[in-house]
């Protein structure tokens, strides 16, 4: 699929970031057996980038709006992957194709208590009712055929966003204490903040300190891990990064060039990875 011009960004940023989603994408299905995700840009109408599903599952017009995302190109691509990182489509980004993407009205409910509302609308507020067009309501006409393959193509993106949390205790080691490992992509979960003690020291009479960023994270099956990326620039206030420092946000995708397993360990019932020596990947 081509790589359309990021506006905004420079040929480095451009390259680095299909860079990220081609990493993103790596061990994915086909986009032409599964379907993927589009990040489109800014159009007429539109201030934002939105979130777009390309179904091979739907006749004709097969590219679904799903929701708005951010003016920045690069932090929604943020959300996006975020979003469906337990997923096994790819993500792409593209331009607006008004010929592609128009749904002449197909996905509009024309009967019932959401009469009225697109099927991305109810989605949102009652996926149970989408589901049971997908799997219950009955085609009367060739349109209404089309409308029902929509719904079964919104309720199959609803799956992919639904899999965030992994069933309790299905977590798995990564491997035993000392392996190296290679080409890691983790979705952050959680964020703690907590001060080195060995760094902490005092600078022209006044303490700095060095806060390190714990990361709690899972891979695309659920397995736990965390690792902690020491802070390079020092903070005058305790638990709190410098303005310096790269603060790491929960939901955010790293990617780990490498690193090794320190610990492996089970706390209620899960499995944890602890890892260290982490190179991420830039």
């Amino acid at each position: 699929m081509a790589r359309p011009i990021i506006p905004g960004l420079s040929t480095e940023q451009q390259t680095q970031l299909y860079e990220q989603l081609r990493r993103y994408n790596e061990g994915r299905d086909s986009y032409k057996v599964s379907g993927a995700y589009l990040i489109v840009f800014p159009y007429a109408g539109k201030s934002r980038c939105s979130l777009w599903f390309y179904s091979p599952e739907v006749e004709k017009n097969p590219i679904l709006f799903v929701d708005d995302l951010l003016e920045s190109v690069t932090e929604s691509l943020r959300r996006a992957s975020a979003l469906c990182f337990h997923s096994v489509r790819k993500l792409f980004i593209v331009e607006y194709n008004e010929k592609r993407m128009a749904t002449h009205g197909d996905d509009l409910i024309g009967f019932g208590k959401y009469r009225g509302h697109y099927l991305y609308e109810v989605l949102k507020i009652d996926p149970a009712y989408v589901n049971w067009i997908a799997s219950k309501y009955t085609p009367r006409i060739p349109k209404q055929v089309r409308f029902t393959q929509m719904a079964r193509a919104y309720m199959s993106a609803y799956v992919d966003f639904s899999r965030q949390k992994p069933t309790r205790g299905a977590s798995q080691y990564l491997g035993k204490k000392g392996e190296r490992l290679k080409d890691l992509s983790l979705r952050i979960t959680h964020i703690r903040l907590e001060d080195d003690p060995y760094r902490t020291c005092t600078a022209g009479g006044s303490a700095v300190f060095y806060v390190s960023q714990v990361l709690y994270a899972e891979d695309r099956t659920g397995n736990r891990v965390i690792l902690s990326l020491p802070a390079l620039y020092p903070s005058l206030m305790s638990g709190k990064l410098s303005a310096m420092e790269r603060a790491f946000r929960v939901g955010e995708i790293i990617r780990i060039a490498s690193a090794r397993i320190s610990q492996a360990f089970t706390y209620k019932g899960i499995k944890y990875t602890r890892l260290n020596y982490v190179k991420l990947q830039t």
